[in-house]
């Protein structure tokens, strides 16, 4: 479901710091990912399904630096985009970082991301800064580290 709803989509994918899923190993890779950092961390990689719990819509989560400190991000198939599915997610990520004791959420963005920064903005994140040649987005320019927009929630707003 992974591979096929989102993960192998080159629309989707085009400006996401990892690379697109070229194969069901690719996926299968991530799952291996996902239950590792589940095991090392109160939480992880989560999958968005719609309100009835039968189609995937993307997926979002949480990714440690340590205990207290945490970046997160989203993505979702094309069919689910503009429906407020992505504010949703993230809002629920602040609410189970703010649960865990996480006191620095962060999240990176290409700067040409304008839906994505709109989404950050409306969740309550703060533009920090604009890192230059810092992420490579490996689907859009293979192998160039580009700019991208930091967003930070410090401390965690109650």
């Amino acid at each position: 479901m992974i591979f096929a709803r989102y993960a192998s989509d080159p629309a989707v994918c085009h400006r996401l710091a990892w690379r697109r899923h070229g194969s069901l190993a690719d996926t299968t890779e991530f799952l291996a990912f996902s239950d590792e950092q589940w095991r090392r961390w109160p939480a992880g990689p989560y999958l968005v399904f719609d309100a009835a719990g039968n189609r995937l819509l993307g997926s979002t989560g949480l990714a440690f630096e340590s205990l207290t400190r945490a970046s997160t991000g989203y993505v979702f198939a094309r069919d689910a985009w503009g429906r407020g599915h992505a504010t949703e997610a993230l809002a629920a990520m602040i609410a189970v970082a703010r649960d865990l004791g996480v006191n620095d959420l962060h999240a990176h963005c290409h700067t040409d991301h304008v839906a994505s920064r709109r989404v950050l903005e409306k969740c309550g994140f703060r533009l920090e800064a604009r890192l230059h040649e810092h992420v490579e987005f490996p689907n859009d320019q293979p192998g160039v580290k580009q700019d991208a927009l930091l967003y930070s929630m410090n401390p965690l707003a109650g």
